[in-house]
């Protein structure tokens, strides 16, 4: 598949494909992420039940803030991940922790597997490719994950892939035009640049 959108990073994985990360459209890309965060598998994400008009509201938000940035990942021009990147100083989890310059708070949810099931290694290699571009493109020193307490597979997912877990937290409900987000018990985790590109 031929992938005609604008990319802000791309990356050749030898076996699967060349990746590449997209400003997400809120307006376009609505059908597709409106299918992913309904999925129960996505419930930490925090839009179950949502409407498709209210999850473009959403992202149409977040696409009019300087500190918030959402993605749509593509892997050989089909949709693979939603990524969003954030300043964590300008996000509740700023609250819940000591911010160092050059941290960059982000959360991926993959797409659901395709038809012959999950791709041994892709998980990893897809999520090798994210945190290059948000350490190495982004040029940031340490990454911080907030997933909620009860995520253990992502927990686990996310320490194998180099992150350390920091303190859980209580992440403080948020409610504000256009926003509400509930409050969160969350595990913190970080990846340092110096672990994630031995070498750069």
């Amino acid at each position: 598949m031929t992938d005609h959108r604008t990319h802000l990073f791309a990356q050749h994985i030898p076996d699967f494909g060349t990746v590449r990360v997209h400003p997400l459209d809120p307006a376009s890309d609505a059908d597709v992420v409106h299918r992913w965060v309904g999925e129960e598998r996505a419930v930490f994400w925090g839009m179950n039940g949502l409407t498709r008009d209210q999850v473009a509201e959403i992202y149409a938000h977040m696409a009019g803030l300087d500190t918030h940035h959402a993605h749509l990942v593509t892997v050989d021009g089909a949709p693979a991940a939603l990524f969003q990147t954030y300043e964590p100083a300008a996000d509740r989890v700023g609250e819940c922790y000591d911010v160092r310059p050059g941290d960059l708070g982000i959360h991926v949810l993959l797409a659901p597997a395709g038809p012959d099931g999950p791709r041994p290694g892709w998980t990893s290699a897809l999520l090798t490719a994210l945190t290059t571009y948000a350490l190495r493109t982004l040029d940031r020193r340490r990454l911080v994950v907030d997933p909620d307490v009860r995520n253990t597979r992502a927990i686990a997912r996310f320490e194998r892939q180099g992150f350390v877990r920091g303190p859980a937290v209580v992440l403080p409900e948020v409610d504000i035009p256009d926003v509400y987000l509930p409050e969160k018990h969350a595990q913190l985790a970080f990846l340092e640049r110096a672990v994630a590109l031995p070498g750069d």
